[in-house]
């Protein structure tokens, strides 16, 4: 070892120290930054210089230190957690979304709710049945009994409004993740580029795993890191990223809530028996527009829409489809129940065989309507009894207390609908405090301690003014050898 290897030594030192707290200073300056992992300085020793000869020999030390590397702290395994329990967190939490929204639009019990609405109806009966001869009471009938019908229509068109705007919500949340997608690619062939140069791309990963837990969150994608740096995100287990290229997703199916009857239309209003066989998916685009297999989405809020848009028949979910269909059905019974008894008594006038109510059996709630336009119309006398019996009026307010009744039917709905909304909304809650823990844990790993950075910023700021103190000692030694060692003697 010459004299001069020393201040080799000392220099590596200096520039390893310099890059060190450089790095420091770059956590410290995004410690408050969104999705920034804390990087470390890996710092390594360079082992004595060697000469290949027979009998060489070198007792030296070795020829100082350098940076090997800047190291992303971050956990692989926590990070993949975190995309789990995100899709899983944002597909219940869809669901709850969507329940909670339905329950508030039946907005029972209240003032003002059917229940209220057919409680008045009933009594508007009652009161017919006890004043036959009133048209005031008659009149009242009328009124209660176009408040029911048009509440119903009301609760059916509020879910296929809330039908329409969910898809609305699944195609534009699918267009993000294809514009998401393409971000990905784009920062795998940037951090490809940089690594293939010798360089770090840090800061660019955090970009990347920020948008790839997005994607988790939206479609469930997961990830897959190559050997080369880049990233391959996969959704329903097929690739949705793949280095630098993407496919796109589109969604399918029905576009509408109704239509004619057995098939979807363009326009118009068909029953919720029209959808029953059709159903909203996401499938994989083609370059050429056209669409190829379904994605089975199994995680994330578009997952989650797609089943609160499904038709009844998928089992779990279809949840606006199957409200539409208790409409539609209570409707019916509705209008059957009380023509069954109408239509067998008689009006003031002797006439028989008038419906109360009316509707398109294709389309009940929507077409349900009040077939009678004059209180005089309204039959309420069993046939033999006088015009002025109510006897009939008095049975058909009977139907609000039985156990197989419009009422009834309106009550196992709401409360069907009530448990469903609480266990949605429960399992929403749980999942997302899973989320939440393992989010503060990636945290926990990921995030800069500003105080632990000051601490290795101190120190490497001492090794820094060592070496350079080293290099000041090794500078007088050369001096004295140099400018002095030829007075020796004289």
């Amino acid at each position: 070892m010459s004299t001069f290897s020393g201040i080799s030594t000392a220099l590596s030192s200096l520039i390893a120290q310099r890059q060190a707290l450089e790095v420091s200073g770059q956590n410290i300056a995004n410690s408050n930054t969104v999705g920034y992992t804390r990087q470390r300085a890996s710092i390594s020793s360079l082992p004595a210089a060697s000469v290949s000869s027979m009998f060489s020999t070198n007792n030296g030390p070795g020829q100082g230190t350098q940076v090997t590397g800047i190291e992303r702290l971050g956990d692989v395994f926590i990070d993949t957690r975190v995309r789990s329990e995100t899709a899983g967190s944002a597909y219940l939490a869809a669901r709850a979304s969507a329940y909670t929204s339905l329950e508030q639009g039946v907005g029972e019990p209240s003032k003002t709710g059917l229940s209220a609405q057919l409680s008045n109806l009933w009594a508007g009966f009652h009161d017919v049945g006890n004043t036959p001869n009133k048209d005031s009471a008659r009149s009242a009938l009328l009124e209660s009994a176009n408040a029911v019908v048009d509440r119903i229509a009301t609760l059916y068109g509020a879910a296929g409004t809330q039908w329409t705007q969910a898809r609305t919500t699944t195609v534009a949340l699918v267009d993000q993740v294809n514009t998401t997608a393409a971000n990905v690619a784009d920062l795998n062939t940037r951090i490809l580029s940089i690594t293939n140069t010798g360089g770090s791309a840090n800061e660019l990963m955090d970009q990347r795993d920020l948008l790839v837990t997005q994607l988790s969150g939206l479609v469930g994608a997961t990830a897959r890191v190559r050997d080369n740096g880049t990233v391959d995100v996969l959704v329903a287990g097929n690739a949705l990223v793949s280095g630098a290229t993407t496919k796109a997703l589109t969604v399918t199916g029905p576009t509408l809530f109704s239509g004619a009857t057995g098939a979807l239309a363009s326009a118009g209003p068909p029953p919720v028996t029209a959808i029953q066989g059709a159903s909203v998916g996401v499938a994989w685009e083609k370059p050429d527009g056209t669409t190829s297999s379904a994605v089975g989405l199994e995680g994330g809020r578009v997952a989650g829409l797609l089943s609160v848009l499904a038709p009844p028949s998928a089992g779990a979910g279809g949840m606006l489809t199957e409200a539409a269909a208790s409409y539609d059905a209570l409707a019916t019974k509705l209008a059957d129940s009380v023509n069954a008894l109408h239509s067998g008594a008689t009006t003031v006038g002797g006439a028989t065989g008038i419906n109360f109510f009316a509707f398109d059996a294709t389309k009940p709630a929507l077409t349900l309507s009040v077939a009678i336009t004059l209180p005089s119309d309204i039959a309420v006398a069993t046939r033999g009894k006088g015009a002025l019996d109510g006897s009939v009026a008095d049975q058909i307010a009977a139907l609000g207390a039985a156990p197989d009744g419009p009422d009834a039917a309106w009550s196992s709905t709401v409360v069907q609908l009530g448990v469903r909304t609480a266990s949605g909304t429960s399992r929403a809650t749980v999942a997302e405090a899973s989320r939440a823990s393992a989010a503060s844990q990636q945290l926990a790993q990921m995030s800069v301690s500003t105080d632990e950075e000051s601490t290795n910023m101190l120190a490497y700021q001492r090794a820094y003014e060592g070496s350079a103190r080293v290099l000041t000692a090794i500078d007088a030694m050369l001096d004295t050898l140099i400018n002095r060692t030829g007075l020796v003697g004289r």
